[in-house]
């Protein structure tokens, strides 16, 4: 696990940008895995204006997201087709029907979560981007989640609904359930670059690199098992690391 100490969040966005793009100039048909959240979101303005200097294309790119809330259509404001929509997709050049986003809306979920899944084993992941839950999720994998599921529906937890409630009218608002890329198909990413900014999450961040076992009650404690785990971190977030 490599890990990037920067300054704050505008240098790790920069920071990760870089090496998305780096990824990307390297292969012919790139595969990104997108994460949605306030963390990410420097991440993809930095992209959009690397694009626009003629940096970088997403032409040729194919994208999945991690996650997608049950029940919300894509034109809700909250969904993340709108979220990935507004924040990247709309000012760069990918192609549609290379965008592929978990459907809330569908009618047999548990189809939907299989169809994919599946589509992701056909199209390996080559750099997928992580934030850090406050329990220590990784996509809507909350604790507890077996180390070997693949995209499956997730029950919220209390806390993480709470976490995302800032984005809502109300707590209650907030989805219960979500469709995530399970564990084991995250773990399948052949880079993983986890992004965590903030002195919030400076406890997460301290279970993750400290000494406590890989256990499912943290899942990202998984990613010490991952061969290419690049963590960039903020000096806020690295706070109680040295304590």
């Amino acid at each position: 696990m490599e890990i990037i100490k920067v300054k704050d969040y505008e240098e790790m966005s920069e920071k990760a940008a870089n090496i998305v793009i780096e990824h990307m100039k390297s292969l012919k048909r790139p595969v990104i895995g997108f994460a949605t959240g306030s963390t990410p979101i420097g991440l993809y303005n930095c992209l959009v204006k690397k694009y626009q200097q003629k940096e970088v294309s997403f032409k040729h790119a194919t994208t999945f997201n991690l996650d997608e809330y049950v029940g919300l259509p894509k034109e809700n404001k909250n969904s993340y087709h709108y979220y990935m929509h507004e924040n990247l997709f709309q000012h760069v050049d990918i192609q549609p029907e290379n965008v592929h986003i978990p459907n809330g809306m569908a009618e047999d979920l548990e189809q939907e979560c299989m169809t994919y899944d599946r589509l992701i084993s056909k199209n390996k992941i080559d750099i997928q981007i992580l934030g850090l839950g406050l329990n220590g999720h990784i996509g809507f994998n909350e604790p507890g989640t077996s180390f070997k599921s693949r995209t499956h529906i997730v029950k919220l937890d209390q806390s993480t609904r709470k976490a995302n409630a800032r984005f809502f009218q109300s707590i209650d608002e907030v989805p219960t359930k979500a469709i995530t890329m399970g564990i084991e198909t995250i773990m399948e990413s052949k880079k993983i670059l986890l992004l965590v900014s903030g002195k919030k999450k400076a406890d997460a961040l301290a279970t993750l690199l400290g000494n406590s076992d890989i256990s499912e009650e943290f899942p990202a404690s998984i990613l010490r098992q991952h061969n290419d785990v690049t963590v960039i971190a903020d000096e806020e977030a690295l706070k109680k690391i040295n304590e």
